[in-house]
């Protein structure tokens, strides 16, 4: 992704300085310059150096620096050695995938030192680098004004609005804010799983219940694609359906099923529950990875286990693919519903700042991973009600929630009917029917608290006052 952007900013009009701190330096650094920088047009734009104090020498006052490195130690060391060859006023930026903690020490250890330090969630992967990525920055405002510049840098960036501050004050004002732009990104790559987990959990249906083949099911994919829905993830993954190897099989099924991660998506697992928000579809989906990794465990289970049994799907394919579709389409409106709830809890808490919810779905309608025409609705509620709680309750997704959950059910029943796990599928809809339900039946919970643990309960006629009962005597609350 560093490479790219520097072929970016450069095709920009930007010079750009390059320093690569791994072994063997040289030899990869110069790989760059030869072979991807010298054809460009403004190929002397690019200035390489080999070791970090000529690399600080050859930018300007004030410097603005740009980290493109592993999340973790790596980005403590650089600094550390960044440090002392800096100026005060300088500003350092962390384009990778940082945590929101981290990046708030950093942000508050070089304020101290008269440096400005900003975390900047980038997304949209080599390509997005290359040809207009989604930036979400934040962190000092003071670096932010002196280097909006560079990173609003391209015409599509700017056309997109792909590039916003995150962290506003409560009039709206931009403000410092931390580590707001990497936790931004954590909930984006936390959506970003779940999103995927749905195509697979679809993929799944139509794979092993409706026998579709990847080639039918990566046309049924650009068949929604095609529907006003522009989901470049969807796009995607109808790509890698229908590719075929030397073999001319289709790669996809030789792949082995055990999923890796590289730990956002637990973050925003971990903050959901720290902010108390529920977010089941993003736990769920990482939850997913983890049992996918148990493969030999799954197969000695799969001889041993039982379940029902396979039989041939009778009802209508056409009916049960366009089922399958709502099913993806609902459940994406309660995957987004939790995560802009938990963005929207998260920010002052953690960060004191606020977000501009319509303006980040306009830049993840960027060149985001999860970019889709989706967003253009999401945008639409918020502009419409900028104090929306909960996605679910805007009136253009209530009406198509309405439409959908028919549909969305059958699915379900399906799948557990042929023994599929929907893990995804199943949390989306469990939320929305607790989130419709008016009477849940926490009133039990709270009891069964109250009896082991003495920690009270309200009643519904007593909101705000606390009782205590002696469950064992039959004593009843005052």
């Amino acid at each position: 992704m560093g490479r790219n952007l520097v072929l970016n900013l450069v095709d920009n009009g930007f010079r750009v300085s390059v320093y690569n701190r791994t072994t063997p330096q040289e030899r990869l650094l110069q790989e760059f310059i030869e072979k991807d920088v010298k054809d460009l047009v403004n190929a002397k734009k690019v200035v390489g150096s080999f070791d970090i104090s000529s690399f600080v020498r050859t930018i300007k006052n004030p410097r603005r620096i740009l980290l493109m490195i592993s999340a973790g130690q790596p980005v403590d060391s650089v600094i550390d050695e960044l440090t002392p060859l800096l100026d005060q006023g300088d500003i350092i930026m962390d384009g990778g995938n940082s945590e929101q903690s981290d990046t708030t020490r950093r942000y508050r250890r070089l304020h101290h030192m008269g440096l400005h330090f900003m975390g900047i969630g980038v997304s949209g992967g080599e390509e997005g680098a290359r040809h207009g990525p989604s930036i979400m920055p934040g962190g000092s405002l003071e670096g932010w004004l002196n280097t909006k510049d560079i990173l609003q840098f391209e015409f599509l960036i700017k056309l997109l609005q792909s590039c916003s501050w995150i962290g506003l004050d409560i009039t709206g004002n931009p403000t410092s804010s931390a580590g707001a732009g990497h936790f931004v990104k954590t909930v984006h790559n936390g959506i970003g799983y779940a999103d995927m987990q749905l195509l697979a959990e679809a993929y799944h249906l139509m794979r092993d219940v409706l026998n579709m083949s990847p080639t039918d099911i990566a046309e049924a994919f650009d068949n929604w694609n095609a529907d006003n829905l522009e989901w470049r993830l969807l796009e995607n993954t109808a790509e890698i359906l229908r590719f075929k190897d030397q073999f001319g099989d289709h790669l996809v099924d030789k792949i082995r099923d055990a999923a890796a991660q590289k730990g956002t998506g637990k973050w925003a697992v971990i903050e959901a529950m720290n902010a108390g928000v529920p977010a089941n579809m993003i736990t769920e989906s990482v939850s997913a990875r983890f049992i996918s990794a148990l493969k030999d465990d799954r197969v000695t289970a799969s001889t041993q286990l039982i379940g029902p049994n396979h039989h041939k799907f009778e009802g209508n394919l056409v009916t049960m693919v366009d089922d399958i579709r709502k099913a993806v389409q609902a459940s994406k409106i309660i995957l987004y519903a939790q995560g802009f709830m938990l963005l929207q809890e998260s920010l002052p808490r953690l960060f004191g700042c606020h977000l501009n919810c319509a303006d980040l779905a306009q830049m993840w309608r960027g060149g985001c991973v999860i970019r889709s025409t989706f967003l253009d609705h999401v945008k639409s509620a918020f502009i419409l009600n900028p104090q929306l709680k909960n996605l679910m309750m805007d009136e253009y997704f209530i009406r198509a929630l309405a439409d959908y959950q028919l549909a969305w059910r059958r699915v379900l029943v399906t799948a557990i009917n042929h023994g599929i796990p929907t893990p995804a599928f199943s949390a989306a809809l469990s939320y929305y029917d607790s989130f419709r339900c008016p009477r849940l039946p926490a009133n039990l919970l709270q009891a069964q608290r109250d009896f082991y643990g003495a920690h009270t309960f309200e009643l519904l006629e007593q909101p705000g006052v606390f009782h205590h009962n002696d469950w064992k005597r039959g004593s009843k609350p005052p």
